[in-house]
Formats: C-alpha cells, structure tokens, sequence
C-alpha cells in the first residue's frame, strides 16, 4: 500500500467518514459463539450487507471482565502479529477507528487534534473492528449495487470476447486492434470486479471467522490437550494464529478500502493494488494449512484416546468384575437382611425377659455384687471339683433364704464371662413376677442368651418358628416344644462347652418338676457338653429330685459356715463404709455399726442387707444410730417381725399394712396407680405420698419404675405364713373380695364407650397406642383379675347363705358396662383372658338357682364374646358394630346395649333371634375345610382343608393354636394320635403327613398312594397309621419310622373311610363300592365284607366294644350273622331297624344332629357340613365356607 494513501487517511478521515445511517447507529451486540461450530459456505455469499462478525462478546468494565478465552487470546495474538508486520496498515486503521469514536463524542476535541487512542484497547478490538466493517459495508452498498449491475453487463462482453479470440486467430492483421480493445476492456473492468472480489471475500472471512472462532474451542480445548501430543498442539495453534491473522488483515484492509476516497479506490482497482483475488486464496492455502496440522493433530489425539479406551476397557472390565462380586455380595445381603428380619422376629417371639438385666436389676436392689462376698465360693473344692471334672455336670448350690445364693450365682456368673471360653447362659427365677415363675419361661430365658453367643444355634429354634410364628410360644405344649429346641441345641456338634445357671428353683411355682426332670435328664446324657448350675432353698420336694440325679456336686451352705461368715463380715465392712460416709459416722459409730451387725448377721446377707437399709433412712440420725440399732433383733424372721412391730406403731400403720395385705394376693407386681384403685384410702394422696408409703414397708417392699415388688421371696412368705393375723386379719379370702369389689367400683367409674376416642369403628388394634395420660392405667389390673380375686373370695359361700350382694353388684355391672369392659379388654390385649373370665364367672353362679337372672346374662354374655372374640381382637369399636348387629335379636346382652347400635346402618340384617347351638366359629381358613378331629382329652379340635393347611383350634379360647403348611394339595382328612402328640393328615398329593401337634413341625411324610388319600386313622397306641386312598388300596404304617408295613388291596372303588378297633386287632375301610371291609391287623387278610348298598359317611368302631361299628346309617354289629337291611334314603329317623345309633352324630342327609338316631337339631343349609367330629355331647362341623363350628349340647336334654 502506497504511503501517500495513508497519509491522506490520517489527515481526511474525518471528511471521508460519514455518520452511520440510523438503523446503524448502535453497535450490535455480537453473537455468541455457537457451542456447535458453523460449517463453511461452499460459495462465497453475494449479498453480504449487515453480515455479522464472528466477534466475540466483550465487556464494557476492563476491570470486572474475565480472563480471556483461548478465541480471544489468539484474536489478540493475531492482531498484534499483524501490527507488528504491517504496522502503517494497522495505523492507519486505527486512525480511523479513533476518528470514528471521537466524533460520535459530542464532547471531544477537534478531529485535527486527534490521537490514536486505539492502541491500548485490546479488550475492545473485536467489537471495534465489527463496527467498522459493518458500517463501511454499509456505506458503499450503493455502489456496490451499480457495480453489480456493471458486472452482469461485462460478463456478456467478455462471452463475446471469448469469440472474438477465436475469429481473431483467423485474421492475424485484427490482433493489435483487438489487443487495444482488450486492455481497455481491462481497464473498465477491473474496478468492478475488484469490488466483487472484495465484498465476496468479506463474506467467506467472515463466515469463516465464525468457524474457526467456534472450531478452535473444540479442537484446541486445553482441558482436554494430552502432555505426548504438546508438539503438534503448539504447531497446529500457531497456524491457527497466522490464519487468524490473514482474516483480520483481509479486514482491515477492506475497512480502510471503504473509508477512501472514490477516486483512490478506482485507482487502485484499475491495478489490481488490493488483488482482493489473491488474498482470499491466500487465506484458503492458511485455511489448508490448519486443515492439515489438526488432522494430524486429531490422529495422534485419537491415538491417545484409543490407548486411553484400552485402560479403561480394561479398567472397566476389572470394574464389572467388582460389580458383579458386588450384585452378589447384595443378593447375599438382601438374603441375609430377609434372614435377619425373620431372625428378629423368632428373637423377638421368644423373648420374655433379659436375664442381664435381672441379673443387673438383683444386684442393684441388693446394693451391689462384692468380689469379696462370693470369692470364698471360687476356691471352695467342691467347686472346684465341679468346674475340672468333665464328669461333673451339675453343681446344687442350696440354703436357706438370705444366705446369698443369688449374689454367689451372680458373682460365678462374672468369674465365668471373664476367665471361661464356654458358652453361658442364665436365668433368675422370681415368684414375685409371674413372668420369672414358670418353667417354660426358664427355658425361653437359657435358649435366648445361647442363640445371642452363638446364633446359628437359632436353626432349630427357626425349623419350628417359621411354621408356627408366636404360637409356638403358647399354648399347652409349649413346654414339651421348648424342651425339644434346646436339648437339639445341647446336642449341635458345633456348640462348646456351655454352662446353664438356674437361680432359685424353689421360686420357680408353675412346672417345677418338669423343669428339674428336664436338667436332670440332659445333665445325664453320655456326651452332653453342657453344665449346669442351679440354687434353691432347702425344700423336700427339689431334695428328692435332685437326689436321683448322676454327677452332681452338692454345696450345702450350712455346711460352710465359717466362708460365709467371711463373706458376710466383708460384706457388713463394705456397707457399714458406705453408711459411714453417707452418714458421715465418727470411727467410735461406725466400729460399734460393724461389731452389732458381725454379731448378729448369723451369716444372712439378707438381715445385713435390710438392717443397712433401715440405718440408711433419712428420718434416722446420726445420734440415734445405736439406739435404733440395737432394736434390730438377729435372725431374717425376728427382723421381719421386728419390721412388722415398727410398722405398726408408725403413724401410717393401717395405711402400710394395707399396701402388704394387696401386694400378698395380687396375681403380678402392680403399679402405683393401680394401687390406688385397690385401697380406699390412699385415693387422696399424691405420688410423692404413695412413695413415702412404700418406703415405710421398705424391709419388705420395693419400688422400681412405678412397679411394686417384694425386697426378696422370703418376705412375702413371711407376711402369708407367720405375719398373716397382722397384715390379713380376716383371712386372704377377705382381701380377695376386697380387692374384687374395690376393682368392680372402680371399672365402673372409669369404663365408657371409646375409652381412647379412636372415632373410627374399624380401627385396628394393631395401630392403638396408649394415649398419654392412659385413662385405663390405673385399672389395668382390675380389668383383667377381677374375676379371679371374685373366684378366691369367699363368693360361693355368700351364694350358699343367700346373700345376693356380690351377685347384684356383678349382675349391675354386666348390665351397664359388658360392652365397654370387652373394649378395654381387647384394647389391653386381653381377650382371651376376657374369655376365661366369663367363663369362670358363669361357672361360679351356677351353682346356686338364687342368681337365676344372673346365669342366664352370664350364658348370654359367653355367647356373645365367643362368637365375637375375633372381630373385637382386631378392631376394639366392632363390639358396639358387628357384634351387636349379628347378635341375635333376643340375646340379652343385645337388648341391654340397644342404644350402643350403630347409627350410621339404616337397614340391619336379618338374624336369628336366640342363640343356635354353635358354641363357636372358627375361622382362619381361605376355603372350604374337609375334615375335623377332636383330640382325646376334648381340648383341641383340628381341621383339613381345601387351603393345604391344617389348623389346630383351642375348644375353649377358639383361637388358633397351630398352622400347619406342607402340603401341596387339599386336605382330605385329620386325626389325633390317641396321646395327643402326633397328628396325621392325608392329601389330594397322594401323601400323608405326621406332625408334631405341639410345635406344627412335620416329622414324616409318608409317601406310596398312587392316588389321592382320602382317610387316615391311628392306631390305640399311636405307633401304627392306616390310610386309604384313591388307589383303592389300605396302607397300614410305622408311624415312627414312616414305613409302609401292610398294602390292602379288595376294593373296587376309592376307599373313603378307615378307622381302627379299640384293641387295634381289626382295622375297617369303607368305599365308594358301597361295601365295609373288616381286615385282621396282623395278617392283613380281609376277614368279613359287609354290603351295605350306599356310600358311607362316617364309620368308627364303637369305642366300649369290638364288635360294633358306628355308621352314618347306624350301629352294625359284626358278631351278627347277618346284617339288617340298610336305612332307606327317604327315612327321616337316622336309625336301623333292629340297631339305633348311640349318642349324638349326623343324620345321613347332613340335615340334622341327632341323638340316639333321633333329629334334635335341624341345620340351615350355610351349616351343612363336609365333615364332623363328635366328641361326647360337643359336635365339630366343618362348612363349605371355611368355617369350623363346635356345638356343645346338654346330657341332661332328651327328645
């Protein structure tokens, strides 16, 4: 570019710029970069007016605007790489900007006076060049659009040049014409072609501007760079700058083209000066250039990334592996969080007590466990002899009461944890808590803490648990189900070596014998790995017991005396040094304190224990200390009765002796609220009061967490055997009716409808919390034993002498508020107890005709909560809803809570209107039930059905006791082992199952039926099984071994029924043949076939004799030498001609229960039966529906 031209730019720009058009006025805001870059135009644009530039936006605060982009920083190293190469160019451009942006000041100087003020300005270089260019494209559009029309008008010209050229090759002498024409063709046309160059290439850099600026974040991302391909990075960003720079200078060079004046413009396209031409493919050969390094670039990138793939393929796969060990450690651990969840749950139903915690709970009510009380005890050789010999299992610790053998059990309990490696368990036994008295709890207690050492042991506690749930826990064969868990766990070859320790057997009231029979039994076992060590008193009845024991240690306490009054005085130090510094006694005090209590403890740490805690009362000071020491008699019994005497010349005496009198008779611990109820007098006082009251009884009575409990077992025996005159004058029974009438009033005063305001009659039991205050918390108690203190009374005798009152009051309650007391009941989870309280109280009046109204709402009453039991269990409201609403319209109970019938039910169902002779109905089963089976002794009925269970009921509660599942099809029939133990139960899947009827535990499955089995039945001894089946065929088994001893074959048809003889010579089966076989036991041979010409439903050997047999159709005596014909299917009477049936059954139809083959009870067809059991005067049915009714009648009613 020549010097003059830029000259005159500096010193005429201001003549040469001219004010934007108004819609050019302010600078557009430039694009943002795209975040996908721009693809290039394959043609340049021809219409590039207003195009915009891939500028990129910058702020207009130096001082806040961020770090520059890598775009921005190579915008900048390009233009100052142009500055440096073409310095007057760039000048000169500059120039022009500043005169550009002075101008549009109205408050700048003179344009002659103008510096270049651009320099410094790099932040806005980018917006500044957009500007110019817009407005210098904006500036020559019309000329451009002359010129374009020129152009179009040459292009023709030239078209017609193209042929001149050829025809001038035929005429030599035209060529030097032709050339002047030529050039001045030439001439004309360059400034037009120069300027469509120049506006063309504007477009293609600008549009390729774009690309680049957009490419280079992605091509060039230096997050992204690796440290091996550093070279070409540098290589391919330098080429990027020199393109850069080549598009800048293209634009600036068109900016100061568009600020010249025309005449130099003109000039310079006439020479091509610009040669915008060869500019533009420069930029392409640049454009070229880039092209080729970032390919290579892109190539080893690639490269890079592929190795990079390779790692974390190979990275990912080790990754996949770890997921996969992960997916399983997961499953395993979703297996074992479902084990666990059933493992808390059998925890949980097991659970009935902490034996640490008693044993901590003992040690605090005790004041401690001293080392020194019980280290005698470690040394002792019989312990010793105990703790070394293998053949020494159980250790007999026993003495009389407060000699410590609890503390001496608890102190070998801690030598144990801490110096032994064998498994330990324990269990204290307290006959003040009904939960620590019995036997099966004991075993509960022992088989907890083993399964918390060593839980695998939990398997055998889970084989039966899982088919039972809680119910294995209940019932009357809990015992013989725990005895058999823990002796499997005694027998586990992994178990070590384990000690039981059992405190204080005599305390131990419900199935004591059972219990020392059990550890003397295990004790016994050739190659038990287990110990036991047990304390008690010195009673004849655990004497003699444990006298037949092998390998036992005894350690009689009176017999080491001199140890225990060791342990006794180190005992009497450590608490007359406690009391010391309570007390705050001088040396001369606490010596004459130490030396009273050495010589009269008589090495009782109970006498020690009390007389220290007399000593310890506040009201006792320090300077009556002596005094009120030397009143402490020695001997347990003189200091109960000295306690007795201080009580009662205490001020509180009547007060006291009441609060011992109720703690003497109550079936558990109270609370103090419920106290309150029992005692009349103590209704005024405050907690703070009923405290002071218990700590006034303090030698015989204790207060932990609101609870009252006696100081040690021998105060409570003292108070009932030697202090009774005292503290219960008028006997026990008196107190019992004291307390029932006490409780009757206050039930009466607190029961009401919605006790809990739950609102809703549908409310589960499930979701009730108590509310706080509880209403029902200080009659909780009462609610549940007030029958009981009723029946211990002396009730029955008041009956006898006439005297009503106790009978008006009971009869008034039940009238005003049975309802609301089934309520409260099922709200404390007590409906059973509900039930057996009704029980008992309708068979207490009974007895007498005086209380006729009152047996008659009493009966009423059973009813009902029998036939109700279950709804009230689940949601408390439903007595006042379904209860009432399905009672029959003239029971009693109905008619008396008229008004508690809901409101909400416009139109009620049609019910009976008395009571029918279903004692109840038991429900559990989803379908039809098939079969029912009473035991032997009355007390449980079970029944088969179409669900593949077999539930066993409890006769009297209605509840369901077990469940049993393992069948694969319906059940076709139940029935009881003659002991009780066992249960059989054959299937539509052609197998019969043996149970344990106490723990629902299959233990055998009898497989060999090619066909359903349709009947089982046992033998007398329960040692032999008949089945019979689809197959047609009578299979006799082993009921011990499951082996099939004898195959029946004879029949034609499915065999229905089998039953035994009482002497389990005979054996009878029945088919759908229509014909009774009679088969010889022994041999297996079918001894007599009976044609009776119809289906039997009922076939059962008369149990008095061998030779009768009990049929739907009647007694047939086998001895006859002919049978008499068979009952017609018209007859009404369910009898034979010559036979009648004997005691109550079925009609052949189903229609009617009979007695001696007379109808007496028709029922309705939702009663007809798939099959019965009748027991004496009590009738099972079981219905279609899935229902089991048991119906009881009177001997004493005849037809």
């Amino acid at each position: 570019m020549a010097p003059s031209l830029f000259e005159k730019a500096k010193f005429k720009a201001r003549r040469l710029l001219q004010p934007a058009p108004q819609g050019s006025a302010s600078t557009p805001s430039p694009p943002t970069p795209s975040p996908t870059p721009s693809q290039p135009a394959s043609e340049p644009a021809t219409q590039p007016t207003s195009q915009p530039t891939a500028s990129p936006p910058t702020s207009t605060d130096a001082e806040t605007s961020p770090l520059p982009s890598l775009q921005e920083r190579f915008w900048n190293q390009a233009y100052d790489d142009l500055k440096a190469s073409e310095p007057k160019l760039v000048e000169a451009y500059e120039m022009i900007l500043s005169v550009g942006l002075h101008r549009k000041d109205p408050s700048s100087v003179a344009c002659e006076s103008t510096e270049n003020e651009i320099e410094g300005a790099r932040e806005t270089r980018c917006r500044q060049m957009q500007q110019l260019v817009q407005d210098g494209l904006d500036r020559t559009q019309k000329a451009a659009s002359i010129k374009r029309g020129i152009d179009e008008g040459l292009q023709a010209v030239q078209a017609v040049r193209g042929i001149v050229d050829k025809a001038i090759q035929a005429a030599p002498e035209a060529a030097i014409a032709w050339v002047g024409v030529c050039l001045g063709l030439e001439i004309l046309s360059n400034p037009v072609t120069e300027a469509c160059y120049n506006r063309n290439g504007i477009a293609y850099v600008l549009s390729r501007m774009e690309w680049y600026w957009n490419l280079v974040s992605l091509l060039l991302d230096e997050n992204k760079a690796e440290q091996s391909s550093a070279g070409l990075r540098v290589q391919l960003e330098n080429h990027v700058v020199q393109l850069y720079e080549k598009l800048l200078s293209y634009q600036v060079k068109s900016v100061c083209l568009y600020h010249r004046n025309w005449a130099a413009v003109v000039l310079r396209d006439v020479f091509r000066l610009d040669d915008w031409a060869d500019q533009l493919d420069d930029i392409q050969k640049a454009e070229a250039a880039v092209r080729t390094d970032s390919d290579q670039y892109n190539t080893e990138q690639s490269k890079i990334y592929l190795r990079k793939l390779t790692d974390t393929a190979s990275a990912l796969e080790m990754n996949l592996q770890g997921i996969h060990s992960a997916i399983k450690d997961q499953t395993r651990q979703q297996e074992k969080r479902y084990q666990d969840a059933k493992y808390e749950k059998c925890m949980q139903d097991l659970h009935v007590t902490d034996p640490p915690k008693d044993k901590k709970r003992i040690q605090d009510t005790k004041g401690g466990l001293l080392r020194d009380s019980y280290r005698w005890i470690l040394d002792h050789a019989k312990f010793q002899q105990f703790r070394d010999d293998p053949q020494s299992r159980l250790l007999w610790i026993k003495g009389d009461p407060g000699k410590g053998k609890t503390m001496l059990l608890c102190g070998i309990i801690d030598e144990l944890e801490e110096g032994s490696n064998c498994l330990l368990s324990y269990f204290f036994c307290q006959a003040t808590q009904a939960q620590l008295s019995n036997a099966a709890n004991v075993l509960r207690g022992l088989i907890y803490l083993l399964i918390i050492q060593q839980p695998s042991l939990i398997s055998y506690l889970r084989s039966k648990h899982d088919v039972t749930g809680e119910k294995l826990f209940q019932g009357i064969n809990v015992w013989v189900s725990l005895v058999e868990i823990l002796t499997d766990m005694l027998k586990d070859p992994t178990l070590k070596d384990a000690v039981l320790v059992v405190d204080a057997l005599d305390e131990c009231i419900t199935d004591r014998p059972q219990l020392l029979d059990f550890i003397i039994q295990s004790s016994s076992l050739p190659s038990s790995r287990v110990k036991w060590i047990i304390s008690s008193r010195n009673w004849p009845d655990i004497e003699d017991k444990l006298d037949s024991a092998k390998q036992k240690v005894r350690l009689p306490l009176e017999l080491n005396k001199d140890s225990i009054s060791k342990a006794v005085d180190m005992y009497i130090g450590y608490k007359v040094d406690r009391l010391a510094c309570h007390k705050k006694y001088d040396k001369e005090t606490r010596d004459a304190v130490e030396n009273y209590l050495t010589s009269n403890a008589d090495g009782t740490f109970l006498w020690v224990a009390l007389v220290c805690q007399a000593l310890a009362d506040p009201k006792v000071r320090k300077r009556h200390t002596l005094n009120t020491l030397k009143s402490f008699p020695p001997g347990l019994d003189s200091l109960y009765d000295r306690m007795i005497g201080h009580i009662s010349d205490s001020k509180d005496a009547d007060l006291c002796k009441e609060v011992l009198a109720i703690a003497s008779v109550v079936y558990r611990p109270i609370t103090l609220d419920e106290l309150k109820v029992l005692i009349e007098s103590l209704e005024d006082l405050d907690q703070d009061d009923l405290e002071e009251i218990i700590r006034s009884c303090g030698s015989f009575l204790t207060l932990r967490e609101g609870v009252i409990y006696f100081v040690h077992q021998s105060a409570k025996d003292f108070l009932l055997n030697k202090a009774s005159d005292q503290i219960l004058p008028s006997g026990a029974a008196h107190q019992h009716h004291a307390i029932f009438s006490r409780s009757l009033a206050a039930l009466s005063e607190i029961l009401k409808r919605d006790v809990y305001e739950l609102g809703t009659p549908g409310f589960p039991i499930d979701q009730i919390s108590p509310p706080d205050p509880d209403p029902l918390a200080s009659i909780r108690y009462s609610c549940v034993f007030w029958v009981d203190h009723l029946d211990d009374s002396e009730f029955c005798a008041k009956i006898g002498d006439k005297d009503l009152q106790d009978a008006e009051i009971v009869h008034d309650f039940l009238r005003k508020k049975y309802l609301y007391w089934l309520e409260s009941l099922s709200l404390l989870r007590s409906m059973s107890e509900g039930v057996t309280a009704v029980q008992k109280l309708e068979a207490l009046v009974v007895k007498t005709k005086e209380a006729r109204q009152l047996t008659e709402l009493l009966r009423d009453a059973r009813r009902f909560i029998l036939s109700h039991k279950r709804a009230v269990e689940i949601a408390p409201l439903q007595v006042y809803a379904s209860a009432l609403v399905f009672s029959p319209t003239r029971s009693l109970i109905r008619e008396l809570f008229e008004k508690e019938e809901p409101n909400w039910i416009t139109l009620k169902p049609s019910v009976e209107s008395d009571w029918n002779a279903c004692l109840q109905t038991l429900e559990g089963h989803d379908d039809s039930v098939t079969s029912v089976a009473f035991s032997v002794d009355g007390q449980r009925v079970a029944s088969g059905s179409y669900d593949w269970t077999v539930n066993i009921w409890d006769v009297a509660t209605g509840a369901c006791v077990q469940t049993l599942e393992g069948h694969n099809d319906l059940v076709n029939s139940v029935v009881f082992s003659a002991d009780g133990q066992r249960l059989a139960s054959g299937s539509v899947d052609m197998t019969v199952k043996i149970w344990d009827a106490a723990t629902g535990a299959c233990v055998q499955t009898l497989k060999g039926h090619n066909d359903s089995v349709n009947s089982v039945a046992f033998l007398a001894d329960s040692q032999r099984l008949a089945s019979g089946s689809g197959d047609m065929t009578v299979k006799i088994w082993d009921a011990a071994t499951g082996a099939c001893v004898q195959t029946l074959e004879g029949h034609n048809s499915w065999v229905s029924l089998v039953a035994f003889s009482a002497d389990g010579q005979r054996l009878a089966s029945s088919s759908l043949d229509t014909a009774i076989k009679i088969w010889d036991v022994a041999t297996g041979a079918c001894v007599q076939t009976l044609r009776v010409g119809r289906v039997i439903t009922h076939l059962l050997f008369d149990p008095r004799t061998n030779s009768l047999l009990s049929t739907d159709i009647g007694l047939l005596n086998l001895d006859l030498p002919a049978l008499p014909p068979a009952i017609d299917n018209g007859s009404t009477d369910a009898t034979l001609q010559s036979v009648r049936h004997s005691g109550w059954g079925i009609s052949t139809d189903s229609v009617w229960i009979v007695k001696d083959g007379k109808g007496m009870l028709w029922l309705p067809s939702e009663y007809r039966l798939m099959k019965s059991a009748v027991v004496g005067p009590t009738v099972a049915i079981g219905c279609r529906s899935g229902r089991v009714l048991v119906m009881k009648f009177s001997e004493r009613r005849q037809a």
